[in-house]
Formats: structure tokens, C-alpha cells, sequence
């Protein structure tokens, strides 16, 4: 059995969201697509983190080390002071070093490439396995990279904007990840997914923000019963105009 079965009635929120989102921020660029175990270290780093931030540290650790298994065998002090621009180095040096020495222990070299020969769900749950790696990570690694499997890779922001738009409840990422993929066409490619991934970021990090969310620029208010409301509370709350008569 699938670990997201597909939806046989179709949903057409998701396609309505995406083209809405589209108009409002026009189509991303083609993504780079990296190779599984350099999507893995960016994504494994990238928790809590600026994107430029971690795009900046993983071209450095590149810079510095060489290659991944000059990184897998630096010590823990040499990570971390490595990785110290991005949130938690020292929590993140301990997972990454390890997580890079079981893959090796695990397959006899230093790579990912070997996944390709198995399923998505059974890729993921291998992913899983390791510390600090939960449902963003491996859906990150089976989206972005090279393996281009069709996954919802959600952070803080997609959990956000769908719980706002009501699309699922509030839940951890992967059972939301979970209740997303039951309302995905059927259609929607791997590319469609991380396009839409993308979209769906910007707007949490630049309208549908966390503390202040700008529902009246919002290109969603009209599907959105949290913006709506929002609106009509924030009129309620203002003031009485004074009367300034002659």
C-alpha cells in the first residue's frame, strides 16, 4: 500500500490555491537540482535557518573540505565551527557527522545515489531512521534533489498557511503532510509539488506571516475564512470616526 493513498474524489483547492498564488508571484525559477546526499546536508542544516544562510554554509563546507567524506571525517569541533552561521551548530554538527558515518557504515561509501532503486515511502522511513531527520528533511531529499519524487515538503510556514486556509488541522508536519497528499491531483507532478512548495513559503514568509499576516494584500483572502475574519475583527476593533462639523 502507497503511504499516501491518492484521493478519488477529486479536490480542486489545492489547483485553485497554486494558480492564485502563480498570478501573485509568477512562476519560480527551474529549482538546481542537486544530487540526494548534497540535498540531504542542506536540508538536514537548514531547520530554523535563513535559506541564504544555509546556501551560504553549504557552499563553504564545499569550499573547505573538499568533499563529503573529508566533512564525515573532520571532528565534531571542526563542523561545528564550520556550520556556526546557521541555528543549533553544536546540535547540528553532532547529527550531521553521525548521520554521514551510518550512511557509510549502512551502504559501504559515501552517497544516497543507491536510493533511487526503491520506493519513495521506503526511501523516507530509511531517511527517517536518522537523528534530527523527521518528514521535511526526507521530503525535502525526495523533492529537491535529483530522486524527483512527488512529497510535500513542509515547514513552518506550509503548516501555518494551510491550517489559516483550513485545509487541515492543526497537526505535526507529517500527519498534515499526511492529510495534504489525500487532497493532491492526481496530475501534479514532483515539479508541481516543489513549485508549489514554493510558492506556498513565500507567502507565509512575506504575507501570511507568523505575528503581523497582511490579509488585505493577501492574493488568497477570498479562500480564506482565518483572513476574512481577521478583517472583520480588525474593523470592529477600530475606532468611531469623529465628527468635526462647523
Amino acid at each position: 500500500m502507497p503511504l499516501f493513498p491518492s484521493n478519488p474524489d477529486p479536490d480542486e483547492r489545492l489547483e485553485q490555491i497554486h494558480q492564485l498564488l502563480l498570478k501573485h508571484f509568477g512562476k519560480p525559477e527551474p529549482r538546481d537540482l542537486w544530487d540526494p546526499l548534497s540535498q540531504f546536508i542542506y536540508s538536514l542544516l537548514s531547520s530554523r535557518t535563513k535559506t541564504e544562510t544555509t546556501y551560504a554554509v553549504v557552499a563553504q563546507l564545499r569550499q573547505r573540505f573538499g568533499s563529503w567524506e573529508n566533512l564525515r571525517d573532520a571532528t565534531l569541533a571542526e563542523i561545528e565551527n564550520a556550520i556556526q552561521d546557521i541555528t543549533f551548530p553544536e546540535q547540528k554538527a553532532v547529527q550531521l557527522k553521525s548521520a554521514l558515518q551510518q550512511i557509510t557504515q549502512r551502504y559501504g561509501s559515501l552517497t544516497l545515489d543507491f536510493l533511487a532503486q526503491y520506493r519513495t515511502d521506503k526511501i523516507r522511513a530509511w531517511l527517517e531512521q536518522f537523528p534530527g531527520v523527521g518528514s521535511k528533511t526526507s521530503g525535502a531529499v525526495v523533492n529537491f534533489s535529483t530522486l524527483r519524487r512527488r512529497a510535500l515538503c513542509l515547514d513552518s510556514h506550509h503548516l501555518r498557511v494551510t491550517q489559516r486556509l483550513g485545509l487541515t488541522p492543526r497537526a505535526d508536519a507529517h500527519t498534515t503532510e499526511e492529510r495534504l497528499m489525500r487532497l493532491v491531483p492526481e496530475s501534479w507532478t514532483a515539479e508541481k509539488m516543489d513549485e508549489d512548495h514554493r510558492l506556498i513559503k513565500k507567502l507565509g514568509q512575506t504575507i501570511c506571516t507568523f505575528a503581523e499576516p497582511k490579509c488585505r494584500i493577501c492574493p488568497l483572502l477570498g479562500v480564506c475564512k482565518y483572513g476574512q475574519r481577521q478583517i472583520a475583527v480588525n474593523a470592529s476593533e477600530a475606532p468611531e470616526p469623529r465628527y468635526s462639523g462647523s
